[in-house]
């Protein structure tokens, strides 16, 4: 669908807003299913300048924390800032002071040139503005970006509890903002280290659930396994993983990270996060697979080529095989530097010309086999019956893969993924809910019948939706008996610019709205905690 935003209702998605004092009640519309009880809780920025410094930006603006909560058929709407040493600093200097991943924080100028030198030495001030993401520990919970930093706030009352140092627990030197929960409560997640010979390597770590001695599992936490690095001082930007009960699945992606730029104390040439991102041109997509229980690298090199990836839809096994689903966007140039948001507030032509530059997107599903003979060289290995993606053994012994194209339209992403995953999650699955970025404005929810490719989609004129999080019912039957819930943002209905869409799980047909006389800026990533 080429629907046009020349309304660019989408700028208010880039919008300042002030926290809640206390929640508000939302209106609702429709009806409100009474077994769904709990809270939708979920991380973006709300905060786009500090006094008359800007952030640039679409990972810049500062964390703000939003929360439905649900019961008997009501729903109310509360949000606070995550009060991260970012933000108690830049509230309390009225400037930034901790440079955010496309602003550069300038040196106090109240100092004198030898304090500012000396401050220099103190090395870098890595941010903790956890925006990007909000998941669960144990009992606790968390608001993460993807440094070392995350931070515990409270899912009542969303206050900010402390700040936590992933380093002091395991060797990292930051983890991604989506981390794998199996069902018992124990967490894996990802991020790069230095590893042996000061090469970089990736690390696998896994925190324990919570014990009945009731200790913090963050202090059990531990390696499971190590990647290798295609490049000894280049890590490849890592931004999600695939986890199967008996695999994890990494896929090492062209857009590195130049360490030497990183770490050459940045402070000193004004540069910040983005700044260090470059792109290897030839090497393609590497993808690594290590068994999980064992904590053993499986000695298969799988190639395919270039594309950079944020999100895994789903990752399962059958019959000797592991069926990679991705969202992914073709080509090795970095998309985030198309997350300006100077481009992302443009007027409807000028996105539009933006995007069109941009690498184009994808949903894919990659097929890997886990045994091979060297006999097969030249063949394709996979045998499955219903995917037309290919695994080719070549001489070298390197395994190229070839995708089957799940859902593809121009300049149409199917993006941030989600599935029914407390049941599906790492298994055989069908269904997936994905929002619509049309030239990377977020204007409509899509299910995506993986088998047969069918889609589902809600859309409405000048509506700005979110990641689409699925509940399931308590009594569900099948894989998508349940709701989809997504924020939408729709600034040109009167008194109530926002609202919380609850979608019918199976057909993407409208159940209830719950509105909200506030805006409410973008969100990326969250989760629902049952009541």
């Amino acid at each position: 669908s080429s629907v046009e935003h020349p309304a660019g209702g989408y700028k208010r998605l880039f919008e300042t807003v002030e926290e809640l004092s206390s929640p508000v009640t939302a209106h609702v519309t429709g009806r409100i299913p009474t077994w769904l009880r709990g809270s939708l809780l979920r991380c973006g920025p709300g905060l786009f300048e500090v006094g008359t410094e800007v952030f640039y930006h679409l990972f810049d603006g500062q964390a703000l924390l939003h929360k439905f909560d649900f019961k008997e058929g009501h729903v109310t709407y509360h949000r606070r800032f995550i009060r991260t040493d970012a933000y108690v600093r830049a509230m309390t200097e009225k400037r930034i002071v901790i440079t955010e991943f496309g602003t550069y924080a300038y040196p106090d100028p109240c100092k004198n040139i030898f304090s500012r030198f000396f401050s220099y030495f103190k090395g870098v001030e890595v941010t903790d503005n956890a925006l990007v993401n909000v998941y669960p520990v144990g009992e606790d919970y968390y608001a993460c970006t993807e440094t070392n930093f995350i931070t515990r706030i409270n899912p009542e009352t969303l206050e900010t509890i402390k700040q936590v140092d992933l380093c002091r627990y395991v060797s990292i030197n930051g983890v991604t903002a989506h981390p794998h929960i199996e069902n018992d409560g124990t967490v894996y997640n990802i991020g790069n280290c230095f590893g042996k010979n000061f090469a970089i390597a990736y690390n696998i770590i896994r925190i324990p659930p919570l014990q009945a001695d009731k200790e913090d599992p963050m202090n059990k936490s531990q390696v499971v396994v190590q990647f290798p690095c295609s490049d000894r001082f280049k890590p490849s930007y890592v931004h999600s993983f695939g986890l199967t009960p008996n695999y994890i699945v990494f896929v090492e992606t062209p857009v590195k990270i130049n360490l030497l730029k990183f770490l050459s104390s940045w402070s000193l040439w004004g540069a910040n996060y983005m700044d260090c991102f470059e792109s290897n041109e030839t090497m393609g997509v590497w993808l690594h697979v290590a068994e999980k229980k064992k904590g053993r690298l499986l000695n298969l090199k799988f190639r395919t080529s270039a594309f950079n990836l944020f999100h895994h839809i789903n990752t399962y096994e059958d019959n000797g095989f592991l069926i990679v689903d991705l969202c992914t966007w073709k080509g090795f140039e970095f998309v985030y530097n198309y997350l300006y948001l100077a481009n992302l507030r443009g007027n409807w032509d000028e996105v539009k010309r933006h995007a069109e530059k941009a690498p184009q997107p994808e949903a894919r599903r990659y097929v890997l086999p886990l045994s091979i003979d060297k006999a097969d060289t030249g063949r394709n290995l996979v045998t499955l019956p219903y995917t037309t993606a290919t695994a080719t053994l070549r001489s070298d012994e390197t395994i190229w893969l070839e995708p089957e194209v799940l859902f593809s339209g121009p300049r149409h992403a199917f993006e941030f993924p989600q599935i029914n995953y407390k049941k599906y999650g790492g298994k055989p699955y069908t269904h997936a809910y994905g929002l619509g970025l049309n030239h990377f404005v977020p204007d409509r929810l899509c299910k995506l019948n993986v088998k047969t490719k069918e889609t589902w989609v809600w859309q409405e004129p000048d509506s700005y939706p979110s990641e689409p999080i699925f509940v399931s019912h308590p009594d569900a039957l099948e894989e998508d008996d349940g709701v989809v819930l997504s924020i939408v943002v729709n600034p040109g209905s009167g008194p109530k610019p926002a609202y919380l869409l609850v979608l019918n799980a199976k057909d993407m047909s409208e159940v209830a709205r719950a509105e909200v006389e506030v805006n409410i800026p973008v969100t990326f990533h969250g989760c629902f905690k049952r009541a």
